[in-house]
């Protein structure tokens, strides 16, 4: 299958210790590049997240957020340690007995370095708990790109069929075309009333079958066709290789056009350009 560069996906982790919620959204870009914006204490996760997205990813431009939220019951507790509380007293009550001093504040005891701690959670855990949460998260971005380009494909193939009708239309059109321009040729040197050379008429005749034979415009559309059918088929990142396609699409479009001497054939080639512009403007969004 195929993948359209636009995207979209949000997951929501829910843990004892708060909620996680990823968002992720990319838009078409021709290369892949990866901006993310996370809590300042889980920085450090960029490099690897950005490694994790290009082995999954090839083009787009992707933004990828993380929202943390702690729940207050489940914030860091504080730890006393005791001895050294013990010991920061009783040497602050020889001091007093020993001096001018007042009474012994116990907020200046906790303040003293090492009385109180910090319970840390366990970052390495918690951020082994968040890639886990942003591997579904990702998956949910992957399944709705490849949606989107599911629908790419669909409207690509009703295109190409587009392109098939309207070569096989000038392919049937070509002999009446040829015929009535031999007879136009006639009738115009009848009305000049000039004396026809019938080998010399046959001449011009070839002539101008030749300038406007379109017929290998036509089978090199009808190889574009069926290359861009397999394109599609093998899926995977195929935007580039199908907007090159798209050249060679127009190219025989234009040729066609150039070539054309009747107001259907005209008329053929323009309905070919415009799928083949609608075309362009999908193949945009495939990675």
């Amino acid at each position: 299958m195929i993948q359209s560069m636009t995207g979209y996906a949000r997951y929501e982790h829910k843990a004892d210790w708060g909620t996680a919620v990823w968002e992720i959204r990319s838009v078409n870009q021709r290369y892949l590049e990866t901006y993310f914006r996370l809590p300042e204490n889980f920085r450090s996760l960029e490099n690897t997240l950005r490694e994790q997205f290009r082995k999954k990813l090839q083009r787009g431009k992707v933004e990828c957020k993380l929202h943390l939220h702690m729940e207050d019951s489940k914030q860091s507790a504080l730890s006393i340690n005791e001895d050294l509380a013990k010991s920061v007293i009783a040497s602050a009550k020889w001091v007093s007995q020993h001096s001018a001093a007042g009474q012994l504040n116990p907020i200046d005891v906790l303040k003293w370095p090492g009385v109180v701690a910090a319970q840390e959670q366990d970052m390495d855990a918690l951020q082994k708990e968040l890639l886990s949460a942003l591997d579904k998260a990702t998956a949910d971005f992957i399944d709705n790109r490849t949606s989107e380009g599911a629908a790419i494909d669909k409207m690509l193939q009703e295109r190409l069929d587009g392109v098939s009708q309207q070569v096989a239309f000038v392919r049937e059109r070509m002999p009446t075309v040829i015929e009535w321009q031999r007879e136009r040729l006639l009738t115009r040197f009848e009305e000049a009333k000039v004396e026809l050379d019938p080998q010399r008429v046959e001449q011009e005749m070839v002539m101008l079958a030749q300038k406007v034979d379109v017929a290998e415009e036509l089978d090199r559309l009808d190889a574009h066709v069926a290359e861009a059918r397999k394109i599609l088929k093998k899926g995977g990142a195929c935007g580039r290789r199908l907007d090159f396609m798209m050249q060679e699409f127009n190219r025989e479009a234009n040729t066609l056009a150039s070539k054309s001497i009747n107001s259907e054939i005209t008329a053929a080639a323009v309905d070919l350009k415009v799928l083949i512009e609608q075309m362009r403007e999908q193949i945009q969004n495939i990675e």
